[in-house]
Formats: structure tokens, sequence, C-alpha cells
């Protein structure tokens, strides 16, 4: 293994896996595998790009080190000797972390300083200028995402964010040294961890930007950002012989298919609402869930009855709904139970025979592929922009598409499902 990521949440860790297989335009990636929590035994052979995908987004800052440093430990044992910890384009995370204290932290395992923090992916529409997030044309706190029900962003200034969750100062390199080229951003990122500046965050407002820190990067033992930072680094490799530029294809996976829908994004609640104008639906409430109301096998039923017709089952609200129910429950106790659901469903949906599964929401992907316990996953074509195809190992072939909550097409869910059957 040349690279190993670490990844704070399981659609996170499919996005970066996809970049890392796509590589540069042209030139191609590396042979990426996705694992579902730190492995028991070794990577498979021929690995080059190992993901270790964790849920360790909205957990207690302190698990959530525990958990990166157990994967940097596994990652390093498989002979990896660049690290990166991947999390969301919209930097999500709370006033406590847990981006900053697990940056840390893994940059005082590695002996680094000056570590570049780059969420920019400009492909899906996240740019960092100034020091800035945007999503698309808006500021990261006009976006959408001050309304996320578990990590609002209310700051776009996300040098300052992280500031509040690191215990050192907080670095920046402006535009017009990307601008400059690699030779003056590895300057810079160098002269800042003079400085003392254990994380930087650097501005990338377009792919050339990020190819620039790639090509800064080479070398560099630990790098943190979106998965766009990691595009230019598969080249790194492939330019010293090390790695050939070749990625594995995921096969075809053909038969019983559903879509599962957590997220509350605008994204998510748009494909859903297109959707249900040509395809069978069924909504999970969240009171009815609080008050185990939800028949499960009722669910199994009309998944079963509606083979063939991509069945979406889904929790997503709008904010408001949410919001409520939040009030009245508790936020972390109506996530714990909705995701819960989730898992157990899809772990009975296989069970029953389902082959195709599209799962939409970080926290929801996060529970399912846990309850799924699926083990290493080949990583395949890309759908939309940051979700690719994924697909298990035998002895039960399944393939699945992991969306974080903001990604994809209006028409992903069914295009989803029929690019894990090998169709165009």
């Amino acid at each position: 293994m040349l690279l190993g990521v670490i990844a704070d949440d399981f659609t996170g860790a499919s996005d970066i896996a996809n970049t890392l297989a796509k590589g540069l335009d042209g030139e191609g990636g590396l042979r990426t595998a996705q694992f579902l929590g730190v492995p028991g035994g070794p990577a498979p052979a021929g690995v080059e790009a190992g993901v270790v995908s964790l849920k360790s987004r909205s957990i207690p800052a302190a698990d959530a080190v525990r958990q990166s440093l157990a994967a940097l430990d596994w990652l390093r044992a498989q002979g990896a000797r660049q690290f990166v910890f991947k999390y969301c384009s919209t930097f999500d995370s709370t006033a406590e972390g847990n981006i900053g204290p697990v940056g840390e932290a893994l940059a005082k395992a590695l002996g680094v300083a000056g570590v570049v923090a780059c969420p920019a992916f400009p492909g899906a529409g996240r740019t960092v200028f100034q020091g800035h997030l945007f999503v698309n044309d808006r500021l990261l706190n006009e976006s959408g995402m001050e309304s996320h029900p578990l990590t609002p962003m209310t700051d776009p200034d996300i040098r300052r964010v992280l500031r509040a969750q690191t215990t050192g100062p907080v670095g920046h390199v402006g535009h017009a040294t990307v601008a400059a080229g690699h030779v003056a951003v590895a300057k810079a990122l160098t002269e800042a961890g003079g400085r003392g500046e254990t994380l930087v965050i650097v501005d990338a407002v377009e792919n050339d930007d990020l190819a620039v820190i790639g090509r800064a990067l080479d070398g560099v033992p630990l790098v943190t950002g979106g998965s766009g930072i990691a595009r230019g680094l598969p080249h790194n490799f492939i330019a010293r012989g090390e790695a050939t530029g070749g990625s594995a294809a995921a096969p075809a996976v053909r038969g019983p298919e559903a879509i599962l829908a957590g997220s509350c994004s605008r994204a998510t609640r748009g494909q859903i609402g297109h959707h249900a104008a040509g395809h069978p639906t069924m909504m999970v409430d969240a009171d009815d869930a609080m008050a185990d109301r939800v028949d499960l096998e009722k669910i199994i039923r009309f998944v079963r009855e509606n083979e063939g017709r991509a069945p979406l089952v889904y929790s997503s609200a709008d904010p408001e709904v949410v919001a409520d129910a939040q009030k009245r429950h508790g936020r972390d106790a109506v996530a714990e139970r909705l995701e819960g659901l989730f898992g157990e469903l899809a772990r009975r949906l296989i069970a029953a025979g389902l082959r195709r599964l599209v799962v939409a929401g970080g926290e929801t992907s996060g529970a399912v592929v846990s309850a799924l316990d699926l083990g290493a996953l080949t990583v395949g074509g890309e759908i939309d922009p940051g979700v690719p195809v994924l697909v298990s190992q035998e002895p039960t072939i399944i393939g699945l598409a992991l969306k974080s909550g903001n990604f994809g097409s209006q028409d992903f869910f069914e295009k989803a499902l029929r690019r894990l059957a090998g169709q165009a």
C-alpha cells in the first residue's frame, strides 16, 4: 500500500476512494479499496490506496481521535507512506471538533506541522477563497448547511472554525500563492510549520488549483481535506514509477434493489421529490420511530413487492420538521433511532435477497454499512461527482452507492441503480 486514507464517514470515504481511483484526467489513479472500519487483518494484495471508513464525524472528539489513531496504525502496518484525513467538503463539524482534534492528533503521531487543510471540491461546487468556504455561489452559512441537524455550519470562515477546535494557531495560504505554483505552496506550508501552525487552510477555486496543491504535497506524510485534495496525489506515485495508473473495475451487480434516504439536505429532498414522481416511495416518520411504531416487515414487503421499480424508503423531511422532532425527543436520540432503524432494515433486506442498494446521507450510510459488515469494497466507476460504484467481495456480492446528502444530480437514485447493474 502506498497511500492510506482515514475518512470520518462512509459517504466521504467513497468520495475520496473515487477520486484516488480516477486520478488526474487521462492519467489514471491508484488501485483502491474501501474498508468499513479498521480491518482485523491485512489488506488484499495489490491495493495501492486503502480508505478506512470511520463513523467519527459526530461522536465525542476523544473517541474520534482514538479511532483515527487506530486507523493510522493499521495503515502504517500495511506499508502506507502518505496519509490523508478526509472530512466533508462542507467542513461538517461542531465548535468542539472533530476536524481540529483529529488533525492535530494525527500530526503529532507523525511528527509534522504545516499540514494542509483544504475541503475544496470544485467539481461539486465547493471552493475556498480567502479562507472562506463557498457552496456554489453561496457562502457556507447561506448554503443550507446552517440548518444541518447534527453539524450546523454558521460561519463560512473556516480558519475561525478550525481555530476554535485546535490548541494552536491556524495558518492560511491564499489563492495568490497557489496561483504561483507548487513550489510556492510547498514553501508556504513549510514556513507555516516553522511558525508553529499545525494546520493550514489552503485556498482552491478550481481543479487546476488542486493539481498544484497535489504536486506541492509530494512526499508529505499528512494531508487533510475533502476528497478534492487527493486529486493530484496519485500522480506523484505514478511519476516515480511506484504505481501504474490503473484502477480495478468493479463487476456489474444485478438483482433486487432499494433506495434508503436519511439525509435532510436540499439536494436529497429534491432527489426524493423527483424520484417519487415515477417510482414507489414510503416515508418513515420520526415520531413513529421514536414511539416504536415502525413496522420493518411492512417496509420489507413494500420493497419486495416493488422489485424492478426502484422503491425508495426515506425519513428525510424539511429542516423545520426535523428541528421540531429534535426539540421534542432530543437531537441525538432521533438520529440514533433512525440510523439504527435503517441499519436493521438494510440487514434484513440483504438477508432477503436484495443485491443493489443506494443510500443517501453520511450518517445513514454509516449505519447501513456498519450493520452489513461487508469488509473490503472494490471501487468502480463514477456515478456522479464524488459517488462511485462500490461492490463487496465474496461470499455475498452487493452493489452499493453511498451518497453524501448534498451530492448527486436530480435523477441520481435511478441512475445509481443502473450503474450498479453495469448499465449506462
